[in-house]
C-alpha cells in the first residue's frame, strides 16, 4: 500500500480534484494558452495539462546557461553555466559544489483555475548531476507565490538523496510532497497561471549534463463528491502486461518503506515499464541480493524512493522512473472516467491508478487501504476491471477483475468514510501515464483525448 495519508501528504488527496464526470464520459483537458499548444477538444473539462516538449516550447523559455536542442526528441541541457552553488543534502549532511544552469517556462494560464498543481518531468540525469523543479504561480486574487520546490531529483542515488522538500507554504498555499494545494479552497481561491523553473546542476569543470525531454504540469479543481456518475462500457480488451506482487518482497530492503509490502507504486511502474519493452541489465541489478525473485520490483523501489517523503509513492517521481528507460516518457494527470481508460486502454496504452477503499467496497479485493496502486490492463465484455494489483500473495495472482460501479466509484471520488466512519480524502482520479517517446498517430489521438499531450 501507499502511504497516501501521511501527514506530509495529507492535503494531495483531501482537495476534491477529480475530474468532473458529466454522464460519466468527462475527459481531462490539454487546453493551453501559451505557445505550443495544439487544438483544445476538450475545453471546459476541470483538468488542465502542459507540457514543455518540442524545440520551438524550450526556445519560449528564458534560459540562463542552459541550451535548447533540436531533433527526434528535443530538450535543453547545460550550455555555458550561470555559475556555481553550493548545496547541503539534507539526508546526508554532505555540502558540495554544483555548477547550474536554468531554463524557466512562460507563464502558463490556467484553463481551469486550479485547487491543484503536480509537475512531471523526464529526464537523463547521468553520474555527477541532478536536477530541480520549482512552481511559481500568481493567485485569482492577483498575489503570487514564492518560487515552490517540487523535488529534486537524479536517476541514481550516488550523488544527492533524490527528495521532496516539506514546510513549504506562504499561507494560502502549500506544498504536500510532490502536489501544490490551496490551503482553503472553500474561499474561492485559486491559482490562476505558473511558471516552471528548470534548474541543471552538474559538478564543476565536468562536460557530461543533465538532459530534460519533457516538463509541465497538470491543475485541476472539482467539487467533492462521494460518488460519481456510472459510465456505459463500451470496450472489451485486454493488454498483456507482466505480473509483478509487490506481497513477495515483504521484508526486503527495509530502507526503501520497510519493504515490498510499501511498494505499490514501484511494482506497478515496473510492470508497465517492461509492457514497453524496459529492462534491466545484470549490472544494474548486481546489487540486489540474488536469492529475491523479480529483482527488477526492488530496482524500481531504490529508484523511485523520495528520501523526505520516506515512500516509494511519489507520483512525479515514478514518471521519471519510468522515462530513464530508452524511449518512454512519463506523466501525471488525472482522469475523469472508465470512458478515459477505455479510449486508452484501446489504443494499447495501460494506465496506473490511484485509489482508497475499504474491504467491503471492492468485492474480491480483500483488502482495505488508505492509498493504493494498481495498474489497468483492460475490461471484461461486461464492462468489468482487469487490473495488475500488486497486492496478491504471488505473480500468477496478480491479474484480478474488479466490478466497474465499485471500482469506477473508489477511483474518482474525492471524499469517502474510513473505517471510523471518519469523513477522509479520495484519490480523485489520479493516474500515471507511460507511453512511447514517438507514439503512433492512434496513441496520440487517444492521449489527446484525455488531454496528454
Amino acid at each position: 500500500m501507499s502511504r497516501a495519508e501521511q501527514p506530509s501528504r495529507r492535503t494531495v488527496l483531501a482537495v476534491a480534484v477529480a475530474a468532473a464526470v458529466a454522464g460519466g464520459t468527462g475527459t481531462a483537458t490539454a487546453a493551453d494558452t501559451t505557445a505550443g499548444a495544439e487544438s483544445d477538444e476538450t475545453s471546459g473539462r476541470p483538468v488542465d495539462n502542459r507540457a514543455w516538449i518540442t524545440y520551438s516550447d524550450w526556445r519560449s523559455g528564458t534560459a540562463d546557461g542552459t541550451r535548447a536542442f533540436a531533433g527526434r526528441r528535443p530538450g535543453v541541457v547545460i550550455g555555458a553555466p550561470a555559475g556555481t552553488t553550493e548545496y547541503t543534502d539534507p539526508h546526508t549532511g554532505t555540502t558540495a559544489t554544483w555548477e547550474f544552469a536554468t531554463w524557466t517556462s512562460p507563464v502558463h494560464t490556467l484553463t481551469v483555475p486550479a485547487t491543484e498543481v503536480i509537475a512531471s518531468w523526464n529526464a537523463h540525469t547521468p553520474a555527477g548531476t541532478w536536477i530541480q523543479i520549482e512552481l511559481k504561480g500568481t493567485y485569482s486574487d492577483g498575489t503570487v507565490t514564492p518560487w515552490y520546490v517540487m523535488g529534486r531529483w537524479a536517476a541514481g542515488d550516488g550523488d544527492i538523496k533524490r527528495t521532496s522538500v516539506d514546510d513549504q507554504t506562504d499561507d494560502k498555499s502549500s506544498i504536500w510532497t510532490d502536489t501544490f494545494a490551496i490551503d482553503d479552497p472553500s474561499t474561492g481561491l485559486r491559482l490562476a497561471s505558473y511558471r516552471l523553473r528548470l534548474t541543471l546542476y552538474r559538478k564543476p569543470g565536468a562536460k557530461n549534463t543533465p538532459t530534460v525531454w519533457r516538463l509541465g504540469a497538470m491543475g485541476s479543481d472539482v467539487p467533492d463528491r462521494f460518488t460519481v456518475p456510472a459510465s456505459t462500457p463500451a470496450l472489451a480488451r485486454e493488454l498483456i502486461v507482466p505480473r509483478y506482487s509487490q506481497e513477495i518482497h515483504k521484508g526486503q530492503y527495509p530502507e526503501y518503506d520497510n519493504g515490498g509490502e510499501a511498494w505499490c507504486s514501484p511494482t506497478s511502474s515496473q510492470m508497465i515499464v517492461e509492457y514497453w519493452g524496459g529492462r534491466l541489465t545484470k549490472e544494474q541489478l548486481a546489487w540486489v541480493d540474488p536469492s529475491y525473485a523479480d529483482p527488477q520490483v526492488c530496482h524500481a523501489a531504490r529508484y523511485t524512493y523520495d528520501y523526505q517523503y520516506a515512500g516509494c509513492g511519489n507520483w512525479p517521481f515514478n514518471a521519471a522512473y519510468a522515462a530513464t528507460f530508452k524511449d518512454l516518457q512519463g506523466v501525471v494527470t488525472r482522469l475523469g472516467s472508465l470512458t478515459d481508460l477505455e479510449t486508452l486502454i484501446a489504443a494499447g496504452i495501460p494506465a496506473i491508478t490511484s485509489q482508497s477503499f475499504l474491504k467491503e467496497e471492492l468485492t474480491g479485493a480483500g483488502y482495505g487501504t488508505s492509498g493504493h496502486l494498481m495498474t489497468v490492463i483492460g475490461f471484461t465484455a461486461e464492462g468489468d476491471v482487469i487490473a495488475n494489483d500488486p497486492a496478491s500473495p504471488s505473480d500468477e495472482a496478480v491479474r484480478r477483475v474488479y466490478k466497474r460501479r465499485e471500482w469506477e466509484n473508489i477511483w474518482l471520488r474525492t471524499k469517502r468514510y474510513n473505517a471510523s466512519g471518519k469523513v477522509v480524502s479520495g484519490t480523485g482520479g489520479v493516474c500515471y501515464l507511460y507511453f512511447p517517446a514517438c507514439p503512433t498517430p492512434r496513441q496520440r489521438k487517444a492521449l489527446a483525448a484525455v488531454g496528454v499531450r
